[in-house]
């Protein structure tokens, strides 16, 4: 089995899977230890590493490990998986970008131009693309999120034979559902879960969210239905009288929202996003959460295949409403909707397109 090393965030904070980033970086790393795989994850946690472990500890298999980044020597590592842009940023600072097994996941792929259904602009979607060169340079094996981000990274580096496609996924074991953490109230909640971005990160993202929010959660009210938020992002401009902003909540009690809602929405940051899928989707169908999606991401036939929910035409948030109501009230074949989740789309099938490759790199270097 190979030491794999899994690099993401060099920013000086404790390891907190809370929003999606951290959470894949975790949940990929698990997986490749439940393979067999010897897998340490390179975090840059305040304080000293064995501090934050003891604070905050997040239990983790066996094979797994938590490392500081400043002391990882790369070469005693047969793979460095890194994760986003901004991983291989941090594997390059590190010193770490000439290692000859680079596997560079990305979550969304941005072109040499501005361009629509790809919600990166000027300076940001230009620092971006200069990162795609080096990986393009640097990288054994380029993992995708679907076909439309490997056209596009094709169109803009040739064809290549080392492009995996390796959408999201999602836990095959999580909690069962403990208590109701929704506050008091009257009415079918609605749960929205997930980062609405910032005034520095993706803000024309931010504006249209939060708009598509505060109409929507206008529109439930007619229904006696609470639209709640879980996530990060700018929630300045949220209407709290129909948005119930309920903050940043840790990964494993996120699972209680889903049990305890009667549907999952999904909004999209423009009339489509081009390659940038939505993990939600996975996530609320995991829990046997109905969902409604609004049209446009790439995976939204997700909803479709898995009988538990609706895809509504972009931009239609009365339509939205009315199918999240018919969505509350439907007696759903939940379990059909979980069994699909799970024979399809855990971390666990996505970690097996690694163990290929991995196990196929060691072969020939013996």
């Amino acid at each position: 089995m190979a030491r794999i090393v899994t690099v993401y965030s060099r920013k000086h904070q404790n390891f907190a899977p809370s929003d999606m980033s951290y959470i894949r970086w975790l949940k990929i790393s698990e997986a490749l230890a439940r393979l067999g795989h010897h897998v340490d994850i390179a975090t840059n946690e305040f304080g000293g590493l064995r501090w934050w472990r003891k604070r905050f500890p997040i239990p983790v298999g066996e094979n797994l490990r938590r490392v500081p980044l400043s002391e990882v020597r790369w070469h005693r590592y047969d793979v460095v998986k890194t994760l986003f842009h901004h991983g291989f940023d941090t594997l390059e600072k590190y010193g770490g970008s000439d290692h000859p097994f680079i596997i560079s996941k990305l979550g969304s792929v941005v072109g040499p131009v501005d361009m629509e259904g790809i919600y990166f602009y000027g300076k940001s979607r230009k620092r971006l693309y200069l990162t795609q060169k080096k990986i393009d340079q640097k990288g054994r094996y380029i993992t995708l999120l679907n076909d439309a981000a490997k056209e596009l990274w094709i169109s803009c580096f040739g064809p290549r034979d080392n492009i995996l496609i390796v959408p999201g996924g999602v836990e095959k074991c999580i909690p069962t559902s403990s208590k109701n953490p929704y506050p008091p109230g009257k009415g079918k909640r609605c749960v929205f879960a997930g980062n609405i971005y910032g005034r520095f990160s993706q803000p024309d993202a931010n504006k249209t969210l939060v708009n598509k929010l505060n109409r929507l959660g206008k529109l439930l009210k007619g229904y006696d239905i609470q639209l709640y938020m879980i996530g990060a992002g700018n929630i300045r401009r949220l209407d709290r009288g129909y948005v119930n902003h309920l903050g940043v909540v840790p990964h494993e009690r996120a699972w209680d929202y889903f049990h305890y809602a009667h549907a999952g929405v999904v909004v999209a940051a423009g009339g489509f996003m081009h390659n940038n899928e939505s993990s939600k989707i996975y996530h609320y169908l995991r829990a046997g959460l109905p969902v409604v999606s609004e049209s446009g991401f790439p995976n939204d036939h997700i909803v479709r295949e898995s009988r538990l929910g609706f895809a509504v035409e972009n931009g239609n948030m009365e339509l939205m409403a009315e199918k999240i109501h018919e969505a509350a009230d439907k007696d759903w074949d939940r379990d059909y909707a979980v069994s699909y989740i799970l024979n399809n789309h855990t971390w666990d099938k996505r970690a097996e397109v690694y163990n290929g490759i991995i196990k196929e790199g060691q072969q020939k270097r013996l």
